[in-house]
């Protein structure tokens, strides 16, 4: 499949929900941060987390021990646990990579399947070039053409409300943190559930896990 980029000829008009036809719900809901955090000697304060089906939800503080691994230098940086990410402030980065050397916690490379999965709805040109390059990259994580197309049908209609209806207008890169958070706005508490593990088995899958 081919993703073009929308060419908007229209004025924004508030009312109507904008480009894609966002609620005034929607609008007020779709950016929804990534929470906060406290990095101390050997815990983690999560707190304000807005992904309710996540483990640390609404808020908690995380033992060393808890952790499996860590990505200091992602963007934004996370720890993992067990099946699941959690992101942590950019501002933070320095602090967590000491936290991981000082705790004796193992760290990763974080995959860019999201990245590459949500390019398309990014303010940029997406040309054939780009989807033939980031298709290569993400069946090597084990992601085959079919999934990669369902995946984007499934997120498009709410990744173009996140990025352009809210005036975001992001061109440099969407990732995990955008998808979880649009598409919160559009499931129910049940859908998003499991569209937020389904999101993490993505996130985590890479050439050596599959």
């Amino acid at each position: 499949m081919k993703f073009f980029k929308k060419i908007f000829k229209k004025g924004f008009d508030r009312k109507k929900g904008a480009f894609f036809g966002s609620s005034e719900q929607e609008l007020q809901n779709l950016l929804c941060g990534i929470g906060e955090s406290e990095i101390h000697d050997s815990t983690i304060k999560i707190f304000k987390y807005p992904f309710a089906p996540s483990s640390v939800y609404p808020e908690k503080e995380i033992k060393a021990s808890e952790i499996t691994a860590i990505s200091w230098n992602a963007f934004p940086p996370i720890i993992k646990l067990k099946n699941e990410v959690i992101f942590i402030s950019r501002q933070s980065s320095e602090n967590l990579k000491l936290f991981a050397n000082r705790n004796e916690i193992e760290t990763f490379a974080a995959s860019r399947n999201w990245d590459w999965l949500l390019e398309p709805f990014l303010d940029t040109e997406y040309s054939e070039e780009t989807d033939v390059r980031l298709t290569e990259l993400l069946n090597q994580n084990g992601i085959s053409e079919k999934e990669i197309d369902q995946i984007r049908k499934e997120v498009e209609a709410q990744m173009l409300k996140y990025n352009f209806d809210t005036m975001l207008w992001e061109w440099c890169g969407l990732g995990l943190p955008d998808v979880l958070a649009a598409m919160r706005v559009k499931y129910d508490e049940q859908q998003f559930v499991d569209f937020y593990h389904r999101a993490m088995k993505i996130e985590l899958r890479t050439k050596n896990t599959f």
